[in-house]
This record gives C-alpha cells, structure tokens and sequence, in this order.
C-alpha cells in the first residue's frame, strides 16, 4: 500500500454536536489529552480562572463560557489522524454549525443523561439525516443524578426517529455510578475519577466473577443482570450498515468530566467509522483516493488574529494531496491560484503545513476570493461539487451605524461577517447599503455581531428588531415581486446577490400569499 493511500486510510474527520452545557467542549477536552494534544484538560467555564476551553479563541467565548463559532483541532490517536470540528452548542447558534457539519463524515451526539434530547440536539441531528451520515451517541454526565437509561434511549429514538444500540451500559448513576458494562466482550469497567489527568484507574472483572457484589455493590450487580437481559432479549441487532447509513446510532454512556468511558467510546468510534467517504459533484461521485486534489470552503473567519486583520478559508479535502505552493484552479473564480499560508489550527494556535489529505481541514489565507461553498480543485481536472444550503434566518433587525462618518467601516465590516455566514444581510427591493436588514439563526449572533463591529471595526451600530419569523426565496427568476398581492405584514427584500425573498410574520401569512398569487414558487433554503 503506497504511504499517500494508507494517510488518507488513517483519516476520520467528525463533528461534535450537542444542547448546550451538555458537555460537548469538556469532551473534546478529553480526546485531545488522550491525543497527546493538549497535556491537561483546562477548566471549560473559565469564569474564575485564567484557563479556557482550548477550542474557544474568540473573547466574546472566553467571556461567557460558550463556543460562538466552530473550532477545528487535528491529533493522532493509535495510528489515526484525527480531525474534530467541534461545533457551538449554545442555544443562539448560527449557520457555522450547520455548514461544519458538511464537512464531517460522522457526528458525534453529546447527550446530557438528566435532560435527554433537548430542542438543539433536534435541529443538528435533521442536518445530520440530509447528508445520511454515522450518528454516534455519548450519553454524559452520568456522575451526576440521571434518568432511566432505558427511558434516554426510547426518547432519542422517538424524538429523532433513529434506532439505538448501547455498546456499553451504565452502572448505577450519580456517586453510585460505578462504571460501564461491555456488552460485546461481556465484562464491567469499574471506573476510580482522577481529576481529569489522561491515565483513569479503572478495574475490569467479568460478570460471573465472584468478587462482582463487592466492586459494584449486589443491587447494582442483581439491576445489571435485569438489564442485560432486557438488552439482549428486547433491543436491536447491531448492524455496521445500518450505523455507516446514519439509520442506527451507536450509544455510549459515561463521564467526560471524570473520563468514566471516554476511552473506549473513542477506540469504538474509530473501529466502526470509516475513513472520508465520496463527495458528490457535478462530475459525478469524486473518490478521496483520487490522486488529484480537490476541496471546498465551509467557513470563513475574519480577523482571527486580530493584529494582522486576516481572514482564513477553511477547507475540507475530498480528494489528493495538498502540497505547499501547489498550484489549483478556483471553480467560481475561474482562474488558477496558490493557496497562501496553509495551515492546521488548534482553535487560535496555528501551524504552517507542508502536506494534507483527503479528509483533513486546512485553513488558507483569504485575500477576499473565497466564499462558502466554493470548490478548489486541480487544474487539469475541473469540477465542481454542490452547494451548501443556505439556511433560513429565524429573527431579524433593522441595523445602522451610529456615527454617520464611519459608513465605509460600517459596510466593510458588515460585509466581510456576512460573508463569513453568521449572519445574512439583505436591503429593502431597490435599496442601499444606507439601511439593512440582518437576519440570524439564533439571537446570540446580534450579540456578537454588535461586539464585533465595535470590537474589530470600531464602529458602534444601533439595532432594531422586525416582527419577522419565516424567509422565503423566490423561485420565479422572471417575477417583479412588487406585483404580488401580499399581507400587510409580509416584506419584499433582496440579498446581495439579487436574490428576491420574502419575510413573513407567521405562517398564515406564507400560505394567504401562496393561495392569492398562484404559480409563486417559494424555496426555505437559498444557495450559498
């Protein structure tokens, strides 16, 4: 087997999912140690210590103990190249998330074991099921008081449509968790909390030892006997088909914090994923072990290093091999380039790279070429893959700059977040710049936008919210949206690109304007 093959064998490239405060950062915290990446995991909160969760760079993160945008982190683990994309978890996120999960082959789903499957986790995992991709399960915390593990699974299976197989089982939970049952080996792992360092102190024994009643307790042995029963008599088959499918999800419990089963649920997620799976284009079905090299934008970050003003494309490899100073060809712009200053970054930590893979993530430096979903590829071979969905903003406000002298800050750095995807921005049908519409996923990325402008830009802006929940595309290219017969409280607006839209104050509204103007064609997702 050729070295450049086998690397691209070793490639797993997933993101992490979850409802916020699920323990979703603590968790990545904890691969990264086993890793050798990091040497002890930090505190996550950061409120009271000078440490902060190491994929959190932003400062806005760093001051409110929550991942804004999606990080990206690369280490090696027995003999695999590991790539995270750890998305934010908190209950405003934006489009980031969504778009990173383009660029996985699997997820990753952090449950909280009190809450179960919360409104969040709901809305990633229908993203997951439109790329039919690996959805694997830890269910955490299961140190503190939890519910019936019985009762987490039917939810997950109700609530997101997808059946679950445990791998492990817990044992007791809450300061009666005493570690995990295996059911394919058949024996326990007692698990001893370290205070976060790399090696746990675990004890294993198999279920007919006779020392059993005395390292887990006889309720708990009599109560795993009961569940392993029901298990095996009551629950799915495992099948790797249906998993690779997205259609059966593996299920992990355990602790990040105390790294109860974190271990063996990263050995068993790096057995049964594989490794980065074709990518559809307008070519047909493009193979990761194509010789040429071939990759997308996802994401794109200003300003990471705030003094340098840069802005990086993230890229992910579908094909080849990226070398230093090779030249490529860019698909939407048209023309060849070389790709400057690759690198690999660990949250704000970066690295000069010589070499990647199908399957890696590089970030790039972006002279303002690049948008999301742009295909780069090599030049002998060209191609393009598709879109990623634009996904429909939830609220809406009316933005303008306070100091009417600082217009060109003000459309330059609204611009270059937009393009960056945490917000959209759109302006009433004929109008300016003078006056904008932005619209978000989730409420937080105002927050963010406002700190950033004033921030980064040193432009303080004035927002006003719209009574605005629903988006619409126009399909109909050829159609003058001011003949429409619309409500009272729907809006007529366009995008930067000319894209006609609709904004809606409720669903009503959507359908009376559906049935009074007939062969309107609307679309809940545009294109990047």
């Amino acid at each position: 087997m050729s070295d450049y093959v086998n690397e691209i064998r070793k490639r797993r490239t997933f993101a992490i999912i979850s409802h916020p405060d699920a323990g979703k950062t603590t968790l990545t915290e904890k691969f990264l140690l086993y890793g050798g990446a990091i040497a002890l995991a930090g505190s996550v909160k950061g409120k009271k210590t000078a440490k902060h969760a190491v994929s959190d760079w932003m400062e806005i993160e760093k001051q409110r103990g929550i991942s804004v945008t999606s990080s990206v982190m690369q280490f090696h683990y027995n003999n695999y190249c590991i790539n995270i994309l750890d998305t934010p978890g908190h209950q405003d996120f934006s489009e980031d998330t969504y778009r990173t999960l383009m660029a996985a082959d699997s997820a990753v789903m952090v449950i909280d074991a009190s809450k179960g499957v919360e409104r969040q986790t709901r809305k990633l995992f229908k993203v997951c099921t439109l790329r039919d991709i690996p959805i694997f399960t830890f269910i955490n915390k299961m140190d503190r008081e939890a519910r019936d593990p019985f009762d987490l699974l039917e939810e997950i299976e109700q609530e997101l449509g997808i059946r679950t197989y445990p791998i492990n089982w817990p044992i007791g939970s809450g300061k009666e968790f005493k570690g995990v049952y295996d059911r394919e080996k058949k024996h326990i792992i007692a698990f001893r909390a370290n205070n976060g360092q790399r090696e746990v102190e675990a004890t294993e024994a198999e279920i007919g030892d006779q020392g059993l009643d005395a390292l887990i307790g006889s309720d708990h042995h009599r109560t795993l006997a009961d569940d392993i029963e029901l298990l095996d008599g009551a629950g799915y088959e495992f099948d790797l088909e249906m998993v690779r499918h997205g259609k059966l999800s593996p299920v992990f419990f355990g602790s990040a914090l105390t790294n109860f089963g974190v271990e063996p649920f990263l050995e068993e997620f790096l057995n049964m994923t594989t490794p980065p799976l074709p990518r559809k284009s307008d070519a047909g079905k493009i193979d990761p072990f194509d010789p040429d090299f071939s990759a997308f934008v996802f994401k794109i970050q200003a300003n990471m290093n705030k003094a340098h003003r840069d802005r990086i494309a993230f890229m992910r490899i579908c094909s080849g091999k990226f070398e230093k100073g090779m030249e490529v060809y860019h698909v939407q712009g048209g023309k060849k380039i070389k790709l400057m200053q690759p690198q690999q970054l660990m949250a704000q930590e970066r690295e000069v790279i010589d070499e990647a893979f199908a399957g890696d993530i590089i970030g790039v430096f972006d002279p303002g070429i690049f948008s999301i979903g742009d295909t780069i590829c090599s030049v002998s071979n060209k191609f393009s893959f598709g879109g990623i969905p634009t996904f429909a903003p939830e609220h809406f406000s009316r933005v303008q700059q306070v100091d009417t002298m600082k217009r060109k800050q003000f459309v330059k750095g609204i611009s270059q977040i937009a393009q960056e995807g945490a917000i959209q921005i759109f302006q009433d049908l004929g109008g300016g710049m003078e006056e904008i519409i932005v619209g978000v996923v989730g409420t937080l990325q105002f927050d963010v936008l406002e700190y950033r402008l004033r921030n980064e830009y040193n432009v303080e802006i004035r927002m006003e919210g719209l009574p605005y929940q629903h988006i619409r595309w126009i399909e109909n290219e050829e159609l003058d949206p001011k003949t429409l017969n619309l409500t009272s409280d729907t809006k007529r607006i366009q995008d930067l690109k000319g894209n006609k839209l609709l904004i809606f104050a409720n669903e009503w509204s959507i359908r009376w304007d559906q049935e009074h103007n007939e062969g309107l064609v609307l679309a809940e997702f545009g294109k990047s």
